[in-house]
């Protein structure tokens, strides 16, 4: 990275696409959302450039917009009721403890 300004700002982004993704109500786009994020972020993680770095940065923002909105009307319309695969994850993470 450029500079720790640059840095703090990406990370900062970084935990802000986790948690919105974190909030969607359905399995499967919660899951695809931290994935995507995941992803998208360790993709550009070695790039140097401060020009792609802002673009990257830029693009990232208004991808979080739409995953922040998307994210409250998902929650709007959450029915509450859990997935078989969620409920073998909170067993098997309580379970390990």
């Amino acid at each position: 990275m450029a500079n720790p300004a640059t840095k703090t700002q990406v990370i900062s982004l970084y935990r802000q696409f986790l948690r919105s993704g974190s909030k969607f109500g359905a399995y499967n786009f919660r899951d695809y959302a931290i994935r995507r994020a995941r992803d998208g972020f360790r993709s550009h993680m070695n790039e140097a450039d401060p020009e792609k770095i802002s673009a990257f940065i830029k693009k990232a923002e208004q991808e979080l917009k739409v995953v922040q909105r998307q994210s409250t009307i998902s929650s709007m319309f959450n029915s509450g009721q859990r997935l078989i695969i969620e409920e073998q994850r909170i067993v098997r993470t309580a379970g390990d403890n």
